[in-house]
């Protein structure tokens, strides 16, 4: 796709998935595009992250599919190991939920992080010339009723017809659009999380099975926790995440180095398994979650400024969706700024915000009502229904198409959005409900 150019330039702060999917979809729109971001350098830093087939779609639209064949490359591939939930005390497999057959036109991936980051940097970067401006510190984010802007650490003014602020959980952005700083508070939940290779593993008869059967993904559910393992690259890399109570006060930072001590305590009396797997780790991270209030609009006063992402709505982990959802932000704006036009950015905005406020918070839930379901399992029931403990994908996630979608709607809401009343008013954009944990 290679659209006639818009003449909208859109300045976007933050070079995260979210961030970047925005860049590349403003660029196939016609939209000229740069990105601002605080790190010096790229690093391939992190541990896994997963894309569903809604954000697989998205990928594959990228230089004929060629993006996605290399995600696909380096992700996870369950295709016959499929995901096994094991009960946490006895260990025994309470339920062996298959995998669906990837869809070539709406790929899932698995894989790590910092891989998949590269990949997607490197194509807006290298493939398409998009402008990404490391090193940048934004001290400040300001509009006007006709331009938006952000001033550098260096004094200097970017301008564009909008700013979008994916600038994650910190945003500096969600300050001026709300008018006040909003601080994250304890959801009463934190994650353990690692990543490292295969080597120690493979030494040990008691865990050799899981990397000797090249990608796996194993789940133990107890009470009030959960613990996810996978192998991956066939094998070579192991990466798992423990997810349990945590009464811990939230203050300017919530991400630790990790003491393999504290996840002993937690895993005690469980499948001797899982310590077994946690022996192996050099090092983790303890990653406070946190409570965000769900913010009552993603736009500033001038519809100049956009929150996306992380920034206007994170995710709880075991949603599995909160990078994918980034994504069909970035699509979504893309659209309605080539619909809407240079002088219709203020509408373009506003109706950005209406076609994905709802879906968003649904999807939100999602992740509260699978961990819950998990750490509030009654294996009664699971004896009786087994598929009742499985992680659920549903189609109404999946299959969702974020451009054909906003392609659909747009002049229906861009009307709406027209009428007096609704400007005025701002009847049209959706209120926020109530608090989520992130």
């Amino acid at each position: 796709m290679s659209a006639p150019k818009t003449g909208i330039k859109v300045v976007i702060v933050g070079a995260g998935f979210g961030g970047l999917t925005a860049a590349i979809e403003c660029h196939r729109h016609g939209h000229d595009v740069e990105i601002y971001e605080n790190f010096p350098e790229l690093k391939v830093l992190g541990d896994i992250i997963s894309f569903g087939a809604n954000g697989g779609r998205i990928f594959n639209r990228w230089s004929d599919g060629a993006i996605a064949r290399k995600l696909r490359s380096l992700s996870i591939d369950l295709t016959e190991y499929g995901f096994r939930i094991h009960k946490y005390d006895t260990g025994e497999v309470v339920y062996h939920q298959k995998n669906t057959p990837q869809n070539p036109e709406a790929p899932v991936f698995n894989g790590h992080r910092g891989e998949l980051h590269e990949v997607v940097f490197n194509y807006a970067r290298d493939e398409l010339g998009i402008p990404i401006h490391l090193n940048q510190q934004v001290n400040e984010y300001f509009e006007e009723p006709d331009r938006a802007g952000i001033v550098l650490t260096s004094g200097e003014k970017i301008y564009g017809d909008i700013v979008i602020g994916a600038d994650g959980v910190r945003s500096k952005a969600r300050e001026l659009v709300l008018g006040y700083v909003d601080k994250p508070k304890s959801s009463g939940y934190a994650v353990w999380r690692a990543w490292f290779s295969n080597k120690d593993m493979i030494k040990d008869p008691r865990t050799k099975e899981f990397v000797e059967n090249g990608d796996t993904f194993n789940g133990w559910i107890g009470p009030d926790v959960h613990f996810l393992f996978s192998t991956i690259k066939g094998g070579k890399d192991c990466c798992w995440v423990l997810t349990h109570r945590d009464e811990h006060d939230i203050d300017e930072s919530w991400s630790f180095p990790g003491k393999l001590e504290e996840v002993y305590e937690v895993l005690e009396g469980w499948d001797p398994i899982c310590r077994a797997i946690v022996e192996k780790t050099p090092s983790l991270v303890d990653w406070k979650l946190v409570y965000r209030d769900p913010l009552p609009t993603w736009v500033s006063k001038h519809a100049r400024i956009l929150l996306l992402g992380d920034a206007a709505h994170p995710f709880l982990p075991t949603s599995a969706q909160g990078a994918t959802q980034a994504m069909e932000d970035g699509v979504t704006i893309a659209v309605c700024l080539r619909r809407g036009g240079k002088d219709g950015v203020p509408f373009a905005v506003k109706a950005h915000q209406v076609i994905r406020y709802d879906r968003v918070r649904a999807v939100q839930k999602t992740g509260e009502s699978t961990r819950d379901r998990w750490h509030k399992t009654d294996w009664k029931k699971v004896a009786e229904d087994p598929e009742s403990i499985a992680f659920r994908r549903e189609d109404w996630i999946h299959e969702h198409d974020a451009e054909n979608y906003a392609e659909e709607v747009f002049d229906g809401i861009l009307k709406k959005l027209a009428e007096p009343q609704s400007v005025e008013g701002g009847d049209s954009l959706p209120s926020g409900p109530t608090p989520v944990a992130v």
